[in-house]
């Protein structure tokens, strides 16, 4: 019977392998307390600093959704504020045209009471010179043009407000003007009708 060669080898390649693995171990061994004792010198070391490290990433993943919040909210609070300034812009235009609208049916209504008013004269003026009578008439026409300057300069302001663009100034135009203008001529013509 011969040598088992195969089972020396066998054994001697088990042996080698052994102290091999008790080799590497021990480095491994020494690697793990070298790591910790720089990561803190405490056994537990790898676990804190892996642990701390989860931690860290929690508080920057919450950080940066409180920030993304807080941009949200930035911008929302621009876009109200922006849109009650519009709103308070809108409401001083619309204030503006009421007032003019107002004033502009008080001229209405001030020249036809003097057109009104006019008329207990036309009977005392009916049977005197021609000359009292056309002026007369001259100052009822423009009372009553007074009139239609008023209400053009009243739909004017209206078409104004009607329209959205805030940028605008709110004016009744020339029709505005020239209602004050035309009722004082009126009145003057009819003074002067009154006199001769």
């Amino acid at each position: 019977m011969g040598l088992p060669w195969l089972r020396i080898l066998d054994t001697l390649i088990g042996v080698t392998d052994l102290a091999r693995s008790r080799k590497i171990r021990s480095m491994a061994d020494e690697q793990q307390q070298q790591q910790q004792l720089e990561i803190g010198g405490r056994p537990g070391g790898a676990l804190e600093a892996r642990l701390a490290g989860v931690v860290v990433a929690a508080l920057k993943e919450a950080f940066d959704r409180d920030t993304r919040r807080l941009e949200i909210e930035r911008e929302q609070v621009a876009v109200e504020r922006e849109r009650a300034e519009r709103a308070l812009r809108l409401e001083i235009r619309r204030q503006a045209g009421d007032r003019e609208i107002g004033r502009l049916r008080l001229l209405a209504g001030g020249a036809i009471a003097s057109w009104l008013g006019t008329l207990f004269f036309s009977s005392r003026l009916m049977g005197g010179p021609v000359v009292a009578r056309v002026l007369l008439g001259g100052g009822w026409v423009l009372l009553l043009a007074a009139v239609a300057a008023s209400f053009g300069a009243q739909s004017r302001v209206a078409a104004a407000l009607d329209v959205s663009s805030d940028d605008r100034p709110i004016s009744s135009g020339a029709g505005g003007v020239l209602a004050v203008w035309l009722i004082v001529a009126g009145l003057a013509l009819v003074g002067v009708a009154v006199l001769v």
